[in-house]
């Protein structure tokens, strides 16, 4: 029997999520990955295989009841568990980014529709799977753009303002359940979704897989009496790295 654990991770095709994958790859994890992006999924998993993880990878849409249903089904029947999620598939929405004066009726849904909608979609459907076995850990991507008001982040910081709220929300509600529900703001990173919102950036920007400890930390038993939590990927690698 295979005891490996389980990492679900949605939008692993490219950025954050590509390196979340690997990481949980050579962490000893099995891998549930999906993005919308047919061939960008199907490279991130040979890539993950290199390092012995079993992986099912599935080209689909999160904001899609019928995808997440499909998804998750098939985890569930290849795996027969799934021990972590990670909610990570996002859209910023138009770029430039426009102000919310302007903001198109059409765009401000649909980034409301993958951000926010999605991972309610994808945790209801995973939760009782976690609940049957008495634990398990979510996480959600947010962003600085969740916790304070931007002027020209529009949908995209409110999205994530109302992912902030649902992350408290499961974590109140599934509270005595043996699942934990926590958040991650993983700061500027070095990827296509920072270059579209911040084209004339001029500053360094941290890697993607230079940010991965508190996942892996939010992931493992050393965490498991923390929920509703919301942490920062670039503070807590530095205070790794100083201890």
């Amino acid at each position: 029997m295979n005891m490996k654990k389980v990492a679900m991770i949605t939008g692993a095709s490219k950025g954050l999520g590509k390196a979340l994958t690997l990481f949980f790859a050579k962490e000893g994890y099995n891998l549930a990955i999906c993005a919308r992006n047919e061939q960008g999924i199907q490279e991130v998993k040979e890539e993950a295989e290199q390092f012995g993880a079993d992986v099912l990878a599935v080209s689909a849409d999160m904001s899609k009841s019928k995808d997440v249903e499909r998804f998750v089904a098939l985890s569930e029947e290849y795996f027969g568990k799934i021990d972590v999620l990670i909610n990570n598939a996002s859209i910023l929405g138009p770029s430039p980014m426009p102000y919310l004066l302007d903001y198109p009726e059409q765009d401000f849904e649909e980034v409301l529709r993958v951000n926010t909608i999605g991972p309610f979609l994808v945790t209801r459907r995973v939760l009782p799977i976690m609940l049957q076995k008495q634990q398990g850990s979510i996480i959600n991507i947010t962003s600085e753009a969740g916790a304070t008001g931007y002027a020209g982040w529009g949908a995209y910081g409110i999205s994530k303002f109302a992912l902030e709220g649902l992350t408290e929300t499961w974590a109140d509600e599934v509270s005595e359940s043996g699942v934990r529900v926590n958040m991650v703001d993983p700061g500027e990173m070095d990827t296509e979704m920072h270059e579209l919102a911040v084209p004339d950036c001029d500053y360094e920007l941290a890697k993607p897989e230079d940010i991965t400890a508190v996942f892996g930390y939010l992931a493992s038993d050393a965490s498991k009496h923390i929920t509703g939590k919301r942490f920062e990927a670039q503070e807590f690698q530095l205070e790794g790295s100083e201890n």
